[in-house]
């Protein structure tokens, strides 16, 4: 309760009666899950305060364990199931329950599907108010093995001795140790399985800031560290990356490099026959399939014709530019980072595309003074990151293409560039989501704007 405040030799005691006792972590409580949040967690309703409850599906009685609370909001995890949802189904990972990455596993695939798709639907009818004139059926691949990358947590213990290696647990710094990670690539679940005792056994564990595992046109494997490597662990690493067939990258004080500088890395996209080069520290899709259907969705959904001209926004390494070049007359690109337009400009040379044309420009403010929109474009194509796009579909209709397909990994920022869109006489044909991240709650998606 807040002091009392003296003036004058009065007490005033604050407005609004005694606030409630704050609820304290580690409580065990009794809760009914009436849905779930749009994060996947279920939620719950309970003396004036609303609970999320990982781990907890709609329709359940369960006891939450509270992990932290602020206000009327608590945030807890499962801990007991007395009336289970028909939906349930046992974790596949044994890890579950400890780590952070993966908050779906109980809920079946299809059902996972369906929580994405409402929550789309839902974020476009209550933020934009409108409703695609049609739905895409969900692009999605395996619901496991599908990820390419992955970003493992490293951490010294000094008081013990130890460095501890895996994942981070769910809202906690905690690192779960994790020798099997189901949702990795099989080559990646290999490196996995003896990460941990490699690193353990370096005489300097504690300069290690964490790993990061890639499958791509070869494996790699990026070791970040604090401090320089003394010559024995140098040689280790080298050692273990070569006997299983793995780059060995390293990242000091400056950008990731090769050990061996005639290294390189990439990833292929087969139906247009192209190779794109990346470095560790680039963004790339994790999911390879899912990736691939993206992009043949995208292209049949902007049909380029071969006298047009495209533009692609937030253009990364050429994921959508590359092939778009492949049916298009011309290809503008835009990246905000230098070092990735220089990267997507080299790719396009690799790949024998001279009808591309690359450029770097804050995409979070207007378009109308840059020079690479003079003269208008038949499509555009976007793929923001989660903040969305609001600056640069403002005054899209400027460009005058007639069609847009917005990729998007945050349903709350294209429903409310929807609105914009819509304002400047778009309509929006087709919507779907995208399932890149399975075993998550994690919504990316799809949309067609057309004009008229």
């Amino acid at each position: 309760m807040s002091k009392a405040k003296r003036n004058g030799g009065l007490r005033f005691q604050p407005t609004g009666g005694t606030r409630a006792p704050q609820v304290p972590t580690g409580k065990k409580q009794r809760l009914s899950i009436e849905r779930l949040a749009g994060d996947g967690r279920g939620i719950a309703f309970f003396e004036g305060r609303t609970w999320f409850v990982s781990g907890a599906l709609a329709g359940e009685e369960v006891e939450a364990r509270v992990l932290n609370a602020h206000g009327k909001v608590v945030e807890a995890r499962l801990e007991r199931v007395f009336s289970a949802s028909e939906a349930r189904r046992p974790a596949p990972c044994k890890h579950f329950d400890r780590c952070g990455g993966c908050n779906l596993q109980h809920l079946p695939h299809a059902a996972q599907l369906e929580l994405k798709q409402r929550l789309l639907a839902e974020q476009l009818q209550r933020v934009a108010g409108v409703v695609p004139e049609q739905w895409a059926a969900p692009l999605s691949g395996p619901e496991f093995g599908y990820r390419r990358r992955a970003r493992v947590a490293v951490r010294w213990d000094a008081k013990a001795r130890k460095l501890d290696v895996g994942f981070r647990a769910e809202a906690s710094q905690d690192i779960v140790a994790i020798d099997d990670c189901p949702v990795l690539v099989q080559p990646l679940q290999s490196i996995l399985r003896h990460l941990p005792l490699l690193l353990q056994s370096l005489s300097k564990p504690q300069v290690v800031g964490h790993v990061e595992l890639f499958s791509g046109t070869a494996l790699a494997l990026l070791l970040r560290h604090t401090a320089p490597l003394v010559e024995a662990d140098l040689a280790r690493l080298q050692a273990f990356c070569s006997e299983a067939g793995v780059q060995l990258w390293l990242q000091g004080e400056g950008q990731p490099a090769p050990a061996n500088p005639a290294d390189t890395l990439g990833f292929t996209l087969e139906p247009w026959n192209l190779e794109l080069a990346y470095r560790p520290g680039d963004f790339v899709q994790v999911n390879a399939q899912v990736n691939t259907a993206m992009i043949e969705q995208a292209l049949a959904w902007l049909a380029p014709q071969a006298d047009e001209r495209v533009l692609d926004l937030f253009c990364g390494l050429g994921n959508f530019a590359l092939p778009l070049a492949r049916q298009a007359r011309e290809v503008v690109a835009v990246e905000g980072v230098q070092a990735m337009v220089d990267r997507a400009a080299a790719n396009a040379q690799r790949n024998k595309l001279h009808n591309t044309q690359f450029f770097q420009a804050d995409l979070s403010q207007p378009l109308a003074t840059s020079g690479w929109a003079a003269g208008g474009f038949c499509a555009v194509l976007l793929d923001p990151p989660r903040d969305g796009a609001f600056e640069v579909v403002r005054n899209i209709a400027a460009l005058g293409a007639r069609r847009l397909v917005y990729v998007s990994c945050n349903p709350a920022t294209l429903a409310r560039d929807t609105v914009e869109l819509v304002k400047q006489g778009y309509r929006l044909k087709c919507a779907g989501i995208l399932d890149m991240f399975p075993q998550t709650a994690h919504v990316e998606a799809m949309a067609l704007f057309e004009v008229g």
